[in-house]
């Protein structure tokens, strides 16, 4: 087990190395697999890969541009919203696209009005593999974005793009390491796609790699102030919705639009809406209950704005953002920054980043072994040969033993209700397992400056918790088994934490 950034002497990341390059040896007479498990390998070592999927106007680029906070990803429909695209970081800015035939041509680095713009040159999306953009940027260091077509599409070609990239029983397991997954509403194609998604082995109870963002939450409440509050009611309804139980380790509801232009916020767009907050509040809110009044040239107190400035707020903060950047303005947030944060903080960006922390960030080196692991899986599952059963032997044990896949099981069941600790144990338990983060002092309730003999008893008294929890005769099984795995967790914390 590895936690508070201590690996122990042989970390699941070590054992999945060592499994994966025993693997390229078994292979070695096959190049093409000998050099596909070996890139595998090379993986451990990468930023995580997270992928935003959903339907067609779902959200997804504008999520993406809200989470790296730039404005990289297209919104417009185009050739290049067809096609699978990469976001990384790196030291200086560069685009290219891969073809169908594995060529790669450069693209020009073009940015207007603060937007990358990617033109494919002419390029049909059908004879593109992916497009990939490397980007300085502090957000994409620690994971990689991949921005995918939307589901759904009225071509089903694009659709199928998405599916063949994130579907894991497809001819290679996904190169995604988890999938961050728009909905505007459940529908029952949504829960298809979590469920095609989850994989194989360790992930079949419930999945460890998925997370379910009600998107575009804003117009769930009609564009109201009050808007985000609906829709974090639907959040937690969808949480405890059995069509979802197992297929997500968590539901957050986002304000994308609100979410990215808080993000990349200008001091033009300030002022517009410092006018607009000048007039009477009726009266705007008026020319606001259509897009039409608010874009017509009389658009009474709006009309002291052009009207290709409206359609640009229009385009940037949506009508709930208007809404809401006005009032916060009147109610004296004075300044672009000052308004940006806010609307960040309102817009729900701040739970899925959170949440993408805790469950996915702090567990990179978890869900990076779990892909190279499934990928092992399917080449021994696919093409046997001598040595393939010393590996298959291996890699059960790795997938069936390793706490780590334990805890994030446990913990997406206990979200979802399939398994449920006694009240006064289902706090605490779902803390010690990382909810609130996978570090030690986050694990045990203690400030992050918490000392380590501080840790060291808090580890240790909740060991004797919970093995009195353990064998309680009065539990149920599967609040007994779920109190086990809880103790692990805190010898593991308390192994880790001995001098």
């Amino acid at each position: 087990m590895t936690v508070a950034g201590r690996a122990s002497p042989r970390s699941l990341t070590d054992a999945t190395r060592e499994l994966v390059l025993d693997a390229v040896e078994v292979y070695r007479d096959d190049p093409a697999t000998a050099e596909w498990l070996r890139r595998q390998a090379e993986r451990l070592d990468e930023p995580l890969r997270l992928a935003i999927a959903g339907k067609v106007k779902a959200g997804k680029s504008t999520l993406l541009n809200a989470l790296v906070g730039e404005q990289l990803a297209p919104v417009d429909a185009g050739e290049c919203t067809k096609v699978v695209t990469w976001y990384r970081d790196a030291l200086r800015p560069e685009v290219r696209m891969v073809g169908a035939d594995g060529s790669v041509t450069d693209l020009a680095v073009d940015r207007r009005a603060g937007a990358l713009v990617i033109d494919l040159g002419g390029a049909a999306a059908d004879d593109v593999e992916m497009i990939v953009v490397d980007w300085p940027s502090q957000s994409l260091r620690i994971a990689t974005l991949i921005d995918t077509p939307g589901l759904a599409s009225l071509s089903t070609e694009v659709g199928r793009r998405t599916v063949r990239f994130l579907h894991p029983d497809d001819e290679r397991p996904t190169e995604a390491d988890a999938v961050v997954y728009l909905m505007r509403h459940l529908h029952v194609a949504d829960a298809q796609f979590l469920e095609a998604f989850r994989g194989l082995g360790v992930a079949r109870t419930a999945s460890v790699n998925s997370l379910a963002v009600v998107s575009r939450a804003d117009e769930i409440g009609g564009g109201r102030v009050d808007a985000m509050v609906s829709a974090r009611a639907i959040a937690r309804r969808l949480r405890s919705d059995p069509t979802l139980q197992g297929l997500a380790q968590n539901i957050v509801a986002v304000a994308g639009l609100v979410a990215e232009t808080g993000r990349t916020l200008r001091q033009t767009e300030f002022a517009a809406l410092a006018v607009l907050a000048a007039q009477p509040r009726e009266d705007l809110e008026r020319s606001l209950l259509t897009v039409d009044r608010f874009t017509a040239p009389d658009a009474g107190p709006a009309g002291g704005l052009p009207v290709d400035v409206r359609r640009g707020l229009l385009r940037r903060f949506g009508v709930f953002g208007l809404r809401l950047s006005t009032t916060l303005i009147r109610q004296g947030v004075g300044t672009p920054a000052a308004l940006a944060a806010d609307l960040v903080q309102r817009s729900g960006l701040g739970e899925l980043q959170a949440a993408l922390d805790n469950q996915f960030i702090e567990r990179r080196e978890v869900l990076k072994a779990r892909s190279a692991l499934l990928a092992v899986h399917q080449v021994v599952q696919e093409d046997p040969v001598a040595g393939s059963r010393t590996l298959a032997a291996e890699l059960e044990r790795l997938l069936t033993g390793a706490h780590e896949f334990a805890e994030l099981r446990l913990l997406g069941e206990l979200r979802f209700g399939s398994v449920a600790l006694p009240g006064a144990l289902a706090a605490e338990g779902t803390t010690l397992l990382g909810d609130a983060g996978a570090r030690a002092a986050s694990r045990l309730g203690l400030a992050p400056d918490a000392s380590r003999p501080e840790l060291r008893e808090a580890a240790r008294d909740a060991l004797h918790r919970w093995q009195e929890h353990a064998e309680n005769p009065m539990l149920d099984r599967s609040v007994s088994a779920a109190c086990r795995t809880v103790v692990r967790t805190c010898e593991g914390l308390l192994a880790d934490l001995r001098d």
